[in-house]
């Protein structure tokens, strides 16, 4: 497999999909509605919110994937349609249906995606049109793509979008995706919502198990503050326009170019994170399990302490090595080692001698740091991405209301 990332200006697109993104009227000028059209009848899966408080489009997308005949998704942003009662879910079944009879398919056949304020009603007399709009206008330029990235964002800096290219035998096929979120962003499900097209081959039982594993390493794997948002979801939209998976090496090269696309999507959402001044990659081995190693590396990405060293280029190993001490996982600090940007800091159980200033300043000035916690010999694993914790992110989230 030869996995390609790029610029989204230089994006592929899988065959198989139009694309769109308005203004609705949700927001007062943004664009706030898109739409992915399928050309065909194509395989869905979806991977959601373990929040038991919940958005009506989680409720509705559960119902209908994993499927072998989705038309298209409708995604609206500026509103979450969440904790909105039974209006709210007669409002996301009325958005099914209006994007149904502008594709020409049935209700059950559109997804349904939301994200913003929760405890609003959403104003349908601006939604429906804009479904409409979007709908008719949806083409599969890479602008179009563009313009559907832009309508997800909430208060994201930046649209994250990314694809990749893969072969093996004769099969071969492209997976692009987009994403939104920068704050409410907890690792199970972690607000965030992500879009995946491929025109590889897929039957709606592999799209569901291949998605799952991949989030399970990647949207699973970022935080921002820990908190789960009502709306999260990963979709996953195949065309199987392309050549089949025939043989075990190219599912396996479509599962590892999946989870690239995956991987890279969520590190660009806390890189996103409100206010945040650092993206902090916290890689854990040596466990017993991998399961010991993600618990651990959870329970130091989403330490303020941890975080608020990060803010001020502290180099402060203790507050790293304490919180791994109380993740609930047993290990020997006889055996644990510690480096920050490459910089050893800890072992042996012991501290190792270092230049506090000279980490600081390397800390200070990259944006992208690295947290490398060795806690012993076995051959647990796993890597968590978080962002700092800012002043900034205390003033943005006191004046938005979510």
């Amino acid at each position: 497999m030869n996995p390609q990332t790029t610029d989204s200006t230089e994006i592929r697109l899988p065959t198989g999909f139009r694309f769109a993104g308005v203004h609705s009227g949700i927001k007062e000028t943004a664009k706030d509605l898109a739409i992915i059209a399928c050309d065909a009848p194509s395989t869905a899966a979806g991977v959601y919110t373990q929040n038991l408080v919940r958005a009506a489009s989680i409720d509705w997308n559960r119902q209908i994937t994993p499927s072998s005949i989705a038309a298209g998704i409708v995604i609206n942003s500026g509103n979450a349609n969440a904790c909105t009662g039974g209006q709210g879910h007669r409002d996301n079944q009325q958005m099914a249906a209006t994007a149904a009879e502008a594709l020409g398919c049935e209700a059950d056949q559109v997804l349904v995606l939301s994200t913003g304020v929760i405890g609003q009603s959403l104003p349908m007399d601006c939604v429906d049109p804009g479904i409409r709009q979007a709908a008719s206008s949806a083409g599969n330029k890479t602008t179009d793509f563009l313009d559907a990235a832009d309508a997800i964002m909430t208060t994201d800096r930046f649209r994250k979008t990314c694809f990749r290219a893969f072969s093996c035998g004769d099969s071969s096929g492209v997976i692009t995706g987009m994403a939104k979120g920068a704050g409410m962003i907890g690792p199970n499900m972690a607000t965030m919502l992500s879009i995946l097209v491929t025109d590889c081959y897929l039957s709606p039982q592999d799209a569901d198990h291949l998605l799952r594993k991949a989030v399970n390493v990647s949207f699973n794997c970022i935080s921002v503050e820990g908190h789960t948002s009502t709306n999260d979801a990963v979709l996953l939209l195949s065309s199987s326009q392309g050549t089949p998976l025939r043989e075990a090496g190219q599912v396996a090269a479509f599962e590892a170019a999946l989870t690239e696309t995956c991987v890279d999507l969520a590190r660009q959402i806390p890189a996103d994170g409100e206010g945040a001044s650092h993206v902090i990659e916290i890689r854990i081995d040596g466990a017993k399990t991998d399961t010991d190693a993600d618990r651990i590396a959870r329970t130091i990405a989403q330490s303020a302490l941890v975080k608020t060293a990060f803010t001020g280029a502290d180099p402060n190993w203790g507050r790293i090595v304490s919180a791994a001490g109380y993740s609930g996982v047993e290990f020997d600090l006889a055996e644990t080692a510690l480096t920050l940007n490459g910089h050893t800091v800890f072992e042996s159980g012991q501290p190792a001698p270092f230049d506090p200033a000279a980490v600081s300043q390397d800390l200070r000035q990259n944006r992208d740091a690295q947290v490398v916690l060795s806690v012993g010999q076995g051959p647990g694993r796993a890597t968590h991405w978080t962002s700092d914790l800012t002043v900034d992110y205390v003033r943005l989230n006191s004046e938005y209301t979510t």
